[in-house]
């Protein structure tokens, strides 16, 4: 096994709902130590930042509507672009 700590990593986990992806990327996240990014955590955090795209998020999601491509990259992108996500991240979504 190469030396986890000197490798960067970007993985993408997507399948159904319940299929176990949270979990699978939960388990590798830690082993890998990077993060497990999962969208449906980055929406409930930004409805609950009350920030201008949080807000923009709460209007949709109240709707029963899907959130947008466009406002789903500036979640990922602003997310991605963190201190904790240098190393590598794994997005669960």
């Amino acid at each position: 096994m190469p030396n986890r700590q000197k490798l960067t990593y970007h993985t993408i986990f997507l399948g159904a709902p319940g299929s176990g992806k949270g979990t699978a990327a939960s388990r590798l996240g830690a082993y890998l130590r990077i993060p497990h990014i999962s969208t449906g955590d980055m929406l409930r955090e930004s409805v609950a930042s009350s920030t201008d795209l949080g807000t923009r998020v709460k209007a949709v999601m109240e709707q029963g509507l899907l959130v947008n491509d466009e406002i789903m990259r500036e979640l990922v992108k602003d997310r991605l672009q963190r201190a904790d996500c240098r190393k590598g991240f794994i997005l669960d979504g």
